[in-house]
């Protein structure tokens, strides 16, 4: 069938009216207990850096207008700021969040309840000038540039500058990794203030890194002050858009000077080493020599302190006090996940000495003098490697102090493709590549140009030397930030992310299943440590499937390699997350939605806003997808953290439908005639692509009422309604103009992949909030029929056609409308298809693992597929069916699971 253009404008115009305003249907919920937070973690730290975390209210449990209080564990109001992150579709809020300050220690818990928060004891000030952002938190004044190179022009105690010009800096190779170095500086091009409240302070910085007259990767840095913080919460952010052909990256990092007018033996050195130990020296040592300075000399010293005049030490230290080395460079690098080195020398064409080396060190370090100084942290430092700490001149008037999140002493970064083109320029080859290693392949679709990475850092600017174990525990802070996250059990009365369960172990079945998600999530952490997934393009994604012959994951075989969002591990460890309170689940799913978000997405050029397939390099597979870049996995970290990164990245998502009509995800599928379609409409999949689009709408909607992003969800979703075979048909035709599906959509095409990127979880909220009755009918009918018996199906549309695979993770489909529709025999159903085992992971007693010699654990049947899949079947399933679930049997088959 050929569909013409007027067609499809009538089908949009006779649709119109239904999509205008549909009312939301779920009622309205009161809070059943205090809306709280805890630490992840479970118990309260020695010390933060400032707090932002989010909270989730039941719908029309709260007026928009209604100021908040946060209390303590004591009941007291805390100086806080608040503000809304989202609204339910009646204007209630749904989401807010909350911000304290860096000098209030709430205890173990706090809760959140209408209010009037008391000010801070040193509120945050902001003043926006032409040249410059000034905060003042007590006596500290931050001056933010609006342009040039440096992002912080100046840090100053009173008329005290303590610090000057901290500017981004790096290295790039032209040619060949190993070619001429050349240096980079970033350069401002746009400043925003993005938030000034009394307790938090935004300011976000655009700019690119310039090289000569050449500009590269674009940046994004946010700038975050807390009242009561002498620091500077850095999140940095690049694009690397250059061709990985031609220019290798050898050094990416931010760069400070401080101001060093102290006498050499009072300018001090602070760098964090593994296990809670400080490298503390001074520029020019007086400890150690073969003649004694004196006790108060030495002690001072150590301890950061003033030491006593040149004529009160002992003789002849004083006399002879030039004769003694200064020590102007230090270097701390971390090329390894497993080692560090730290080495100094005394200046520029002198020789390196070893000082120190270790395992893992925290990535901290200082410098000043009792006049002052700044330190600076990066948070998963040795995870990143290869990463440096660096101090330079500091036996000059200035010393340099760096942070490279990529150290230049490191090979460059080389992100060429992995392989050549193995003779498969046409698609028949490629289709016998992809049979063999499962790698889609194209050439010229595996670049790295257009992928990105955001680190966390920390800066801060003392007045004077602070005491060494007050920088040990910066350095913790720094590498292990303390987090507040929202309650589990207020997060599921506000009924929020769809039908997710409280652990719960009453039940044999249940205490069976709780176990098996504990150790799946355990099992994961495990691996990362064992199989070292670190680095700082790897550090944050896992493997996709496991070789049981050689005893390791297929990290060099195609699609069986790292596994970017594979089947959800991202939305599984949230969701785990989110009903346990946070631990290792949260940090798990943190570190991995920092990876997917940036590595596994494309942020600009042709494949922008698509992600990438799993493969050996992140961005090796030619298959580029929505249900890789999807919001779906970043929504849940940005509502608990109120992030602004995350927040930008599913905003660049609005629109990357648009890339759609440049990059054709079916492109290399043998056999049929494809349709031919009017400009301006696609063929679209329902779960993998429209379901991955809906999650930014819905999120942009939430976020800001603005009805246009609800008008597209319900173009969409009334439009599958009218679809003879509704979601059975699988795809459809797509007018980008007006967000409609059109055609008859009388074809069967089932696909096992259709609703396992997230399109479960977002449906579950859809249907939740907007009343949309053709499009619940045709889901409904989706989860009824994609498990059923095949007599059962073909009954109902005839032959089947497409994948039976996950059936397993399918029976939350089941589940669903069992619960929607109150049909006991269906639930039966679905606790039958959940135990069925045919993902793999089939909950029965005991523990499959085992430990083979050299310390490899190996947990056969686990793949990243069956894990997230099956954690997600049987938390949703928990929640839908719990009766079903008790009362169905436990089994122990395991067989093979994957796409």
């Amino acid at each position: 069938m050929r569909m013409t253009r007027r067609s499809l404008l009538g089908a949009t115009i006779l649709a119109a009216a239904t999509a205008r305003s549909l009312p939301a249907f779920a009622a309205p919920r009161t809070v059943s207990r205090p809306v709280g937070a805890h630490w992840v973690e479970g118990t309260a730290p020695a010390t933060h850096a400032g707090q932002t975390f989010g909270l989730a209210w039941p719908r029309g449990a709260l007026n928009r207008r209604r100021s908040l209080a946060v209390r303590d564990a004591g009941g007291r109001a805390v100086p806080a700021q608040s503000w809304v992150t989202a609204t339910w579709p009646d204007g209630s809020v749904k989401w807010t969040a909350h911000a304290l300050p860096a000098d209030v220690m709430p205890g173990a818990t706090l809760t959140v309840a209408p209010g009037t928060a008391p000010a801070p004891a040193a509120a945050l000030r902001v003043k926006e000038r032409t040249d410059a952002v000034v905060i003042t938190s007590g006596d500290l004044r931050w001056h933010i540039a609006r342009s040039g190179d440096a992002v912080v022009r100046q840090a100053a105690y009173g008329a005290r500058v303590v610090l000057r010009d901290v500017s981004l800096v790096g290295e790039v190779r032209q040619g060949a990794p190993d070619g001429p170095r050349i240096a980079l500086k970033g350069r401002i091009e746009r400043v925003t203030v993005e938030q000034q409240g009394p307790v938090r302070a935004v300011v976000k910085i655009e700019g690119r890194h310039v090289a000569g007259d050449r500009t590269m990767l674009p940046f994004v840095v946010r700038l975050y002050a807390y009242a009561g913080s002498p620091g500077l919460r850095i999140v940095h952010s690049f694009i690397h858009d250059v061709d990985p052909a031609q220019w290798f990256v050898s050094g990416l990092g931010v760069r400070g000077s401080v101001p060093m007018a102290a006498p050499l033996h009072d300018r001090h050195i602070r760098l964090a080493l593994a296990e809670d130990a400080m490298f503390v020296e001074a520029v020019r040592p007086l400890t150690g020599l073969r003649r004694d300075p004196g006790e108060a000399t030495r002690s001072a010293q150590i301890a950061g302190k003033a030491t006593p005049p040149l004529a009160d030490m002992a003789k002849p230290v004083g006399e002879l006090i030039e004769r003694i080395p200064a020590w102007g460079d230090l270097s701390l690098a971390q090329l390894s996940a497993g080692g560090f080195t730290l080495r100094k020398r005394t200046a520029p064409g002198h020789a390196w000495i070893d000082a120190a080396e270790g395992t893992r060190a925290p990535g901290f370090g200082y410098v000043g003098s009792p006049a002052g100084g700044a330190a600076i942290a990066s948070r998963w430092f040795w995870e990143r490697h290869p990463g440096e700490i660096a101090i330079g001149g500091a036996a000059g008037d200035a010393a340099n102090l760096t942070l490279w999140l990529w150290s230049p002493q490191a090979p460059a970064m080389d992100l060429r493709p992995y392989r050549g083109v193995m003779g498969m320029e046409a698609f028949a080859a490629q289709n016998e590549g992809l049979a063999v290693t499962y790698e889609d392949y194209e050439p010229g679709w595996d670049s790295a140009t257009g992928i990105a990475r955001t680190s966390e850092l920390m800066l801060w600017a003392f007045p004077e030397t602070p005491a060494t174990d007050r920088l040990q525990a910066l350095a913790n802070l720094a590498s292990s930030p303390p987090q507040l996250v929202a309650d589990a059990d207020g997060l599921h009365d506000a009924r929020v992310f769809g039908h997710w369960s409280l652990p719960d172990g009453s039940t044999p079945n249940r205490v069976a299943i709780e176990d098996q998600l504990t150790n799946l999530v355990d099992f994961y952490a495990g691996e990362v440590e064992r199989r070292h997934w670190y680095g700082f393009w790897n550090h944050g994604d896992v493997m996709h499937s496991y070789d049981a012959d050689r005893h390791q994951w297929r990290y060099d075989i195609g699609g069986f390699a790292w596994a970017n969002s594979e089947l959800s591990p991202d939305l599984w460890l949230w969701m785990q997350a989110l009903r346990t309170g946070g631990g290792q689940a949260y940090r798990l799913a943190e570190a991995m939605t920092r990876h997917t978000g940036e590595v596994d997405v494309y942020h600009t050029g042709r494949f922008k806003g698509m992600g990438t397939r799993h493969g050996v390099q992140h961005w090796s597979d030619s298959s580029k997808q929505p249900r890789v870049s999807n919001a779906a996995y970043r929504r849940i970290y940005y509502y608990l953290t109120a992030d602004e990164r995350v927040g930008d990245l599913m905003r660049d998502l609005l629109e990357s439908d648009r890339t759609l009509t440049n990059v054709e995800i079916g492109r290399k599928v043998p056999g049929g005639v494809k349709q031919v379609l009017p400009a301006g409409t696609i063929e679209m999949s329902f779960g993998t692509v429209w379901c991955s689009l809906a999650a930014a709408w819905l999120t942009e909607w939430e976020r800001t009422g603005e009805r246009r992003w609800r008008d597209r969800l319900t173009a969409g979703m009334d439009s599958i309604g009218r679809l003879k075979n509704g979601w059975i048909a699988g795809s459809a035709p797509y007018d980008l103009a007006s967000g409609r599906f059109v055609g008859p959509g009388d074809r069967v095409s089932l696909s096992h992949l259709n609703s396992v990127f997230g399109a479960v979880e977002i449906n579950a909220e859809l249907l939740q909030l907007l009343d949309v009755p053709r499009y619940r009918a045709a889901w409904l009918d989706y989860c009824r029929y994609y498990n059923a018996p095949r007599a059962e199906f073909e009954a109902r549309y005839g032959p089947r056609r497409g994948s039976e695979n996950l059936s397993e993770a399918h029976s939350r489909l089941t589940a669903f409308v069992a619960h929607e529709t109150g049909d006991a025999g269906l639930a039966s159903r679905a606790a039958s298809e959940f135990y069925g085992g045919r993902a793999g992971l089939g909950v029965a007693p005991g523990d499959p693992r085992r430990t083979l010699p050299g310390g490899v654990v190996e947990w056969p049947g686990v793949s990243t597929n069956a894990a997230s899949q099956w954690g997600l079947a049987a938390i949703e399933n928990l929640a839908l069916i719990p009766a079903a679930i008790d009362a169905g049997r436990l089994r122990g088959r395991r067989s093979g699971a994957g796409e």
